[in-house]
């Protein structure tokens, strides 16, 4: 059970089943998945460990029937994050996590060129709005101009959790993407390592010594002209489906970073429509969908 509301701690806590009895808290806390870092935090700046009300150390042996509780320290909002008032589409919000559907042209977090405006910048605006003691934690990144889903965890601990699910391929994302030509083949798995382009300190490319990434796609329907193509991530590698799709010589339409001509579309016809994954706490295994945006359907109606 989490607790992160209105600027109190943000908390976890268990009762102990007879499977753990005579249990070290700190290996029950290990199984728990509270990480090394996440326990230093809590002893060196403000958190707690507790038994059945009485704090205890790590070393406490634990009896069924226990109840345990976590306190974590309040988290300390990023000092470079300027909260602002701006529109925030929320698809989904509990206490650890919170879906947004981003628009295109939007950045996910502010840079040095841009300080203001992101998703993460609304976002802030809006845990201040509501005196929630959060920093921005994103655990699924868009590129400014791609439109779609995104995965905030409100608190460290809970992007520690979906950051494992993320390594281990547990979360899947669904794109959506115009791309510009005909593809020979309605499905198919592409399989190129990408790599830094020395050339730029921007994009990507395909080259032999980068790291392995893959792609598979499915054909939704095409013109001789586009391709209205659904994608799957196996890997997370920077712009992949970009290069990818460029690659194979079908760049996104709109996407003149990687050889696509804006005359269709002025940004990238790139959308995430769908992001599974399960719940950090409870294991429920929970699916989003979110429309592909108007420009999109303008484009594929024309």
């Amino acid at each position: 059970m989490s607790t992160n509301n209105e600027s109190k701690p943000y908390s976890l806590s268990w009762t102990v089943e007879s499977k753990d009895e005579g249990k070290l808290l700190r290996n029950f806390l290990n199984e728990h998945k509270i990480s090394k870092k996440g326990l230093t935090a809590i002893k060196y700046r403000g958190g707690k460990l507790s038994v059945n009300g009485k704090v205890v150390t790590v070393r406490y042996p634990l009896h069924e029937g226990d109840v345990v509780e976590v306190v974590f320290p309040l988290e300390e909002i990023s000092l470079g994050l300027i909260p602002e008032k701006l529109p925030l589409v929320i698809r989904y919000e509990d206490d650890s996590i919170i879906i947004l559907a981003k628009p295109a042209y939007q950045s996910t977090i502010p840079s040095r060129e841009r300080p203001r405006g992101s998703l993460a910048n609304a976002l802030a605006g809006y845990y201040e709005s509501k005196d929630v003691a959060s920093t921005v934690h994103v655990v699924t990144r868009l590129d400014r101009n791609t439109s779609g889903l995104v995965i905030i965890a409100k608190h460290s601990h809970i992007h520690h959790l979906l950051s494992a699910q993320q390594k281990a391929g547990l979360i899947t994302r669904t794109y959506q993407a115009i791309a510009e030509g005909q593809l020979e083949e309605e499905s198919g798995r592409i399989e190129a390592p990408i790599g830094r382009n020395p050339e730029s300190i921007i994009t990507r490319m395909v080259r032999d010594d980068g790291k392995y990434a893959c792609t598979l796609y499915q054909v939704i329907q095409s013109s001789p002209a586009i391709s209205y193509v659904e994608l799957q991530l196996l890997t997370g590698r920077t712009h992949q489906i970009r290069v990818h799709m460029a690659h194979i010589g079908h760049p996104l339409a709109g996407d003149d970073l990687y050889g696509g001509t804006t005359t269709l579309i002025p940004r990238q016809a790139l959308h995430c429509a769908k992001i599974e994954f399960s719940h950090p706490l409870t294991g429920d295994r929970m699916t989003f969908e979110e429309p592909a945006p108007g420009d999109f359907q303008e484009l594929l109606n024309r």
